[in-house]
């Protein structure tokens, strides 16, 4: 009884800690009342919490989301689950009057779940094309990336492997408890768009469930952005678009201190990025709702090139009337209508029921403009 009571408590302050800040946001971007237009392009990032097909992928523990595993995983449910995802994408595209230039994505189970997404009939005109890799997850989840190839021209990619050395970072972890670590990736993909260079990373920190990952996802924060310091030496100007599912907050140490993400981009030097989520999660904003508390982990930040870009280049742009520089999407089918949990994303499953909503995170987005 008492277990249930804090939970019941939890619930209760998520619902009333986040609602009035999200509804605001809401109310704001309706007010605004105006779709994007000129040259500009929505780039953002959703997890679309377990997009698994019902068949077994080899050597990956993938049996829950199997016909006869513990989900009852069936090709009824699966479609459904498409269907959840293309509607929110085709959502966002009606308010913004676009497609999506570059989605990130995770928690997809392989290339082919990705394949079916996108020719889903709420989105197949967009012609999204992929880039995926597998990776080494134990449960088989992977991130990817979907992009209109007539805005973004792709020239190369990447899946940088999530190592745990070399760093200085401090470490909470043994030997042997390194060497059995394994992780998603990081996805990179390089190429232009009107002309200008962009490269864009995909990641999924590690968890924090059992109150684990924090130096492993300081870790991840460090591999992103010594390889984006890199790719700046080497292509002088690129734009650099950062964002995953960071299972952290802007806050935190692997987003404010490893990857240098300043609030303000007054407060930027040139090997800063700009984390445009920061003041959004102070203001009370929230992308998940964990622990009794909303979050946003669901994070995009940029680097100075494209934070500062003079007039004439593309450059992120404030995006509502509270000069908010991201955008958390969210609607009322996408939320939680009733219960414990009121006020929350819809999800897929609760307490290990399928309920057919469509994910525990909201997606987040920004906007560059020339």
């Amino acid at each position: 009884m008492k277990r249930f009571f804090r939970i019941f408590l939890a619930a209760l302050a998520i619902t009333s800690c986040g609602a009035g800040a999200q509804q605001q946001q809401v109310q704001s971007v309706s007010q605004q009342a105006r779709k994007i237009s000129g040259r500009s392009c929505v780039i953002g990032f959703y997890n679309l919490e377990n997009l698994f097909d019902t068949y077994h992928d080899e050597g990956k523990n993938d049996d829950e989301f199997l016909p006869d595993g513990a989900n009852e995983w069936t090709e009824a449910k699966y479609q459904k689950k498409l269907h959840n995802m293309a509607s929110v994408i085709r959502a966002m595209k009606e308010d913004n009057g676009r497609w999506h230039t570059v989605l990130g994505i995770c928690e997809i189970e392989n290339r082919h779940v990705v394949e079916d997404l996108v020719s889903q009939p709420e989105i197949a005109e967009a012609n999204y094309q992929i880039v995926h890799y597998d990776g080494p997850d134990l449960r088989g989840v992977d991130v990817g990336l979907i992009y209109k190839p007539e805005e973004f021209k792709l020239l190369a990619s990447e899946s940088i492997p999530f190592t745990l050395q070399p760093t200085n970072i401090p470490s909470d972890m043994d030997s042997l408890q390194m060497v059995n670590f394994h992780t998603r990736d990081i996805l990179m993909a390089r190429g232009t768009i009107d002309g200008e260079m962009f490269a864009f990373f995909v990641a999924h920190l590690p968890s924090r469930i059992g109150g684990k990952g924090i130096f492993t996802r300081a870790r991840g924060g460090e591999i992103i952005y010594n390889r984006a310091m890199e790719l700046e030496k080497e292509f002088p100007g690129i734009r650099i678009v950062v964002m995953g599912d960071m299972n952290d907050n802007p806050t935190d140490d692997s987003q404010a201190v490893y990857l240098h993400g300043r609030e303000k981009i007054e407060e930027m030097g040139p090997e800063d990025f700009f984390s445009p989520f920061l003041s959004m999660l102070k203001a009370g904003y929230g992308s998940l709702a964990y622990q009794g508390a909303w979050n946003i982990y669901d994070i995009i930040q940029v680097n100075y090139q494209l934070a500062t870009a003079p007039d004439g280049g593309f450059k992120i742009q404030p995006i509502n009337q509270r000069g908010f520089y991201g955008r958390i999407f969210r609607k009322d089918w996408m939320t939680q209508q009733s219960g414990q949990y009121k006020g929350t994303p819809f999800r897929t499953f609760s307490g290990g029921a399928f309920i057919g909503g469509y994910s525990d995170h909201y997606p987040t987005y920004i906007v560059v403009s020339k």
